[in-house]
């Protein structure tokens, strides 16, 4: 039987995204300058290891409630790079365990966006608010490292590309 759209348009994304980020995070941790998890794109922006936090909770976010379920707990974790991957890991280890029949029910999804308080269908919180803001997030970190200087390019963001 085949997954429900909603399950394979998030959980196996998120997966996938949030072990590129991880690789991101060990990037930026061997370029051996201390400020870069605080490194920021603009002074009114989350710095590099926020913007990792972020994404990890957008998977939770949109995940959990999709599948019919309260969203996890955050846990605080330093902003390291040992932190970060026990947050990635342990985003990992729940999205491991949602059933993705639970995705193909119908549901409205509450969240809030900044201020706002959000009630939206399922394919529209997915497709139109969840995805964009993990790849917000996520795309963010890559970024934040491109303009450290770091050596990133496409094949760490997506994993699929091959450069010589």
């Amino acid at each position: 039987m085949t997954a429900p759209l909603r399950y394979t348009a998030s959980v196996p994304v998120f997966r996938r995204y949030l072990g590129q980020l991880a690789g991101l995070v060990d990037i930026a941790h061997a370029a051996g300058d201390p400020d870069v998890f605080e490194a920021r794109l603009a002074p009114d922006m989350l710095p590099f290891h926020v913007q990792v936090e972020v994404a990890c909770n957008f998977a939770l976010r949109a995940a959990f409630p999709l599948a019919g379920l309260p969203v996890p707990p955050y846990v605080d974790e330093a902003p390291t790079r040992a932190g970060l991957h026990r947050r990635i890991d342990r985003i990992l280890s729940l999205l491991a365990t949602l059933d993705p029949a639970a995705f193909a029910v119908a549901r409205t999804v509450h969240d809030t966006a900044g201020q706002a308080r959000l009630a939206l269908p399922a394919d529209e919180f997915l497709f139109q608010y969840a995805l964009p803001n993990f790849f917000f997030h996520a795309g963010a970190a890559y970024h934040i490292l491109r303009q450290r200087g770091l050596p990133v390019g496409k094949a760490h963001w997506d994993g699929y590309h091959v450069y010589g």
